[in-house]
């Protein structure tokens, strides 16, 4: 109505002032813009000579610094006393003015001969100014006609000793000075213009709001202008009430009086007097206060009303209200607003139901969402195979509460984790059993209900609990469990559209918790496998002291591995590695490297040759894969293993040397004893599978309890930070050379993981030992067979001294055999070594590469029977080749007196 109203307003004053003439206005506008004219005028003239006094300011200011400073440069009074001062002091003067910014700088002498001048033709002329002023020791300034033509120039006396011995004159050419005020013009005018512009748009709009008050109507235009608005007034459907300062009822239209029931003499009578108005309608009226769209009852009638004061606008003391039937929209908008909230509450349970992969989480989101805007408590029970990841087997009742949320704490309903197997008559076992819901209106009538537990269910009603909804959950037509929704403090029951809108929740939840479910029960099994494909104990050894942890994603299993490996000597292979991705088939990846690694470490490869090794292996595994290409690559979707990365390193605890290799892996990081961290420089070379580069072996010397950290990239690398932040937080953790290994593990894990970390981490600390001198035997063997006699006298002295002479027949057994054989098969250099460690350790190292095969010789054979022997004898042996040559080495189990412990 205010639309339409205010419309007709302009179209009547429109057809009513274009006859007649604008002279008021129109005069009042050309003496306004021609004010504005004059005064931009004269602020644009005032500008202009303001700028050009100041750029002529500013042009000697420049001269009279330039030539002062000139004047008092080191060094000007001894160019002064050389021979030929012009020849001097030319290309300097000329540097100067050019990096000033002047036109030129002379030097004269005291009666005004030129030393220096632009124009080199000038030097030895007489200097055209006013040099007496400056010859008594003054600084002078002056405009004058000088060779460049008009000229601002300053001139300095140059002193010594208080005599003046020469002068410098330094200035600008007029024009110059002039261009400088003429580049200031376009910002003036500019300026001027934008000035003219603002005042002729203020102008223009003082005028216009002149013309629109005066509207420019005689008595009789406005008199039909006022019957044609009475007219509007009493036609629309929207009441309209004006009410005096005295409380008296100014006006109201036909609608008012229908809507308040007022009678057809209201106007001019006290709004306290009327009969039938709604006292809170009066006292609103009579207040006179700003009212907007508040609802007030008339009779049976909703009204919205609106109420301004008048005399805000410039009208007498009073109010104008506005009055607007809202009984039937305001019905539709309680409606409304219940489909709203329950589209809000729809949508929240989208975004906030199945935030995670975890059952009882997604059954508690259920609730959180439930209890927030739809019932006053919610219980969710599941079938407990669905919290082992298992699908529930058919008729089955029994039932996990996993999730209690409600608008307060102080329930009787049972608690989380709480049993509960369903009688049959209850709505939970129905809806269980049928997969369809179920409302109880009252509960107090419930018997169906209060034969599951009479004391509970009493406690239940006597708290206020007054209705259910029982909702099963399912999905894909398997149910897993049973909502409950309960309502206390609303008195309505449930209704139909409730249970609608409960159906709709759980159905979103029924989804979330069947994924949560599948991937729990994938997860168990991926766990399961990984945790069998692990080193269950650390092997027993000497040369290291090592502690270790593994800690799974808790978004799934991955690749992570670690492994400590026995070999030959007393090493110690370290070894951790990491398969790219997550789920079983990372899982499965990882065993297949890991006994790959175990297999090949068997061979006694150096670090390098066995990641070669282990580069083939993927290439061949991913060239067998069902979804690779035909040059053997991973196609897409196939499984390759491609990012798998491994880093081995093998540990000498007689030499204390360690060799290291890695693939595409972090580097270790090694505490030194005195608490220094480092992380030696390894070649990183690619990641197995991808074969483009051979692998390189690195060697360190490590001091006896050093510490050596092996660790996979998801102890260092987090999504809210750096690789180099946790590099550096690796460091700091490390930097305690006292801490045990074990305690070093859980330091480190403490500093660097957050709560719930996004990958697997392999860590593995081992701190370094050494087998002393006194453990170990060594001796060169000449390349002769008398030599072996010799070899076994020295070795039973050796094994007297150790205390194990119950060995020393067996020991000279297996010496003799690999002695004799190395002299006759091998070649010089050839060595003898016995170690004392876990085990009787003899080794025989020549310098041929040739590996001895055991063999079963016939009973007509001379010989072929030593290394069987030896194979009989020793626990194990073998050989291992080194750069020289070979190694063939043979285990003997200590007696209990001799154990190294």
């Amino acid at each position: 109505m205010a639309v339409g109203f205010d419309r007709f307003r302009r179209v009547s004053v429109r057809s009513l002032t274009e006859k007649r003439p604008r002279s008021v206005a129109g005069q009042v506008f050309i003496l306004q813009v021609a004010f504005a004219v004059l005064l931009v005028v004269a602020a644009v003239l005032a500008l202009v000579l303001q700028t050009r006094s100041d750029s002529d300011r500013e042009a000697r200011k420049r001269s009279i610094a330039v030539a002062e400073t000139f004047a008092h440069s080191p060094g000007l009074l001894g160019a002064l006393d050389a021979p030929d001062p012009a020849k001097v002091l030319q290309p300097i003067t000329e540097t100067a003015r050019k990096e000033a910014g002047v036109d030129f700088i002379v030097v004269m002498d005291t009666h005004g001969i030129r030393y220096t001048h632009p124009q080199p033709d000038r030097i030895g002329g007489r200097f055209v100014g006013t040099i007496e002023p400056s010859l008594a020791g003054r600084v002078h300034t002056e405009s004058v006609d000088g060779p460049l033509g008009k000229e601002v120039q300053a001139i300095v006396p140059v002193t010594d000793r208080g005599d003046v011995v020469a002068l410098v004159s330094a200035g600008m050419k007029v024009k110059n000075v002039d261009n400088a005020f003429q580049r200031h013009l376009p910002i003036i005018f500019g300026t001027g213009a934008g000035g003219l512009a603002l005042a002729m748009t203020g102008t223009a709009l003082v005028a216009r709001r002149l013309r629109r008050q005066t509207h420019g109507l005689d008595p009789a235009e406005m008199t039909r202008m006022y019957e044609h608005h009475d007219a509007v007034l009493h036609a629309v459907r929207e009441g309209v009430l004006i009410v005096g300062g005295d409380g008296r009822l100014l006006l109201a239209n036909d609608e008012a009086k229908r809507l308040l029931g007022l009678p057809p003499d209201a106007e001019g009578r006290n709004i306290a007097e009327l009969p039938g108005l709604d006292p809170g309608m009066a006292r609103l009226v009579v207040s006179g206060r700003t009212a907007t769209d508040e609802l007030h009852p008339a009779g049976d009638r909703l009204l919205a009303v609106n109420q301004r004061a008048t005399d805000r606008y410039g009208g007498p003391m009073g109010s104008v209200t506005t009055l607007r039937d809202s009984t039937e929209l305001q019905a539709l908008t309680g409606r409304m607003e219940v489909t709203s909230k329950r589209l809000k509450l729809l949508y929240a349970a989208g975004v906030g139901i199945g935030t995670s992969l975890d059952v009882v989480r997604t059954a508690e989101e259920l609730a959180e969402v439930a209890v927030a805007g739809f019932a006053d408590f919610v219980t969710v029970d599941l079938a407990e195979p669905v919290l082992r990841g298992e699908e529930p087997t058919g008729g089955e009742t029994r039932m996990r509460r996993s999730a209690v949320r409600g608008i307060r704490d102080d329930h009787p309903l049972l608690p989380i984790d709480a049993t509960i197997d369903y009688a049959a008559t209850t709505p939970q076992a129905r809806g269980f059993g049928s997969g369809r819901s179920e409302v109880v209106a009252d509960l107090a009538d419930a018997l169906d209900w209060q034969a599951q537990d009479p004391v509970q269910t009493r406690r239940v009603t006597d708290y206020g609990i007054h209705s259910l909804i029982a909702a099963p959950i399912q999905a894909r037509g398997i149910v897993l469990g049973v909502a409950n929704f309960w309502r206390s403090e609303k008195p309505e029951p449930f209704d139909e559209e409730d249970l609608f809108l409960a159906e709709e929740l759980v159905a979103r939840a029924g989804i979330s918790i069947d994924n949560a479910r599948r991937y729990t029960r994938e997860h168990a099994v991926a766990v399961t496998l990984q945790r069998s494909l692990l080193p269950r104990a650390l092997p027993q050894q000497s040369a290291l002291d090592v502690a270790h942890r593994y800690l799974p994603a808790q978004s799934g299993v991955s690749g992570d591995w670690f492994d400590v490996i026995p070999l030959s000597g007393s090493r110690v292979a370290l070894v951790v590695g990491d398969v790219v991705g997550h789920g079983l088939h990372a899982a499965a990846t990882m065993g297949r490297l890991r006994t790959a690694v175990h297999n090949f470490s068997t061979l006694d490869l150096a670090p390098d040759e066995l990641l070669g090794h282990l580069d083939d292996l993927v290439n061949r595994i991913d060239q067998d894969e069902p979804g690779a290409g035909p040059d053997g690559s991973a196609a897409a979707g196939g499984s390759g293993i491609t990012g798998a990365t491994c880093l081995y390193a093998i540990y000498d605890p007689v030499s204390r040397r360690c060799a290291m290799a890695r693939a595409g892996h972090p580097p270790p990081a090694l505490v030194h004893l005195d608490g220094r961290v480092e992380f030696p420089d390894l070649p990183a070379g690619p990641p197995l599978g991808l074969g483009s580069m051979p692998f390189e072996t690195t060697e360190l010397e490590l001091a006896e309890g050093s510490q050596l950290v092996l660790y996979t990239d998801g102890l260092i690398e987090d999504r809210t930070r750096d690789i180099d932040v946790g590099m550096e937080l690796l460091r700091r953790a490390l930097a305690h050379p006292d801490r045990s290994p074990d305690e070093s593990c859980q330091a480190l894990l403490e500093a660097l993981l957050p709560a719930r970390p996004k990958d697997d981490v392999a860590l593995l600390i081992a701190r370094t030992r050494t087998l002393g001198r006194d453990r170990v035997a060594e001796w060169d063997v000449p390349s002769d067979p008398a030599a072996v006699a010799g070899m076994r006298a020295a070795v039973s002295g050796q094994l007297a001294d150790w205390g194990l002479s119950d060995l020393e027949f067996t020991t000279e057994l297996v010496l003799s055999e690999l002695i004799t054989n190395a002299i006759r098969y091998g070649s010089p250099p050839i060595r003898v070594r016995l170690l004392r460690d876990r085990t009787l350790i003899s080794e025989v190292a020549d310098g041929s590469s040739t590996s001895p095969h055991l063999r079963y010789a016939a009973s007509t054979d001379e010989g072929g029977r030593g290394l069987f022997l030896v194979a009989q004898i020793a626990e194990r042996w073998g050989t291992r080749y080194t750069p020289e040559g070979k190694v063939i080495w043979a285990e003997q189990p200590l007696p209990p007196s001799g154990d190294a412990g």
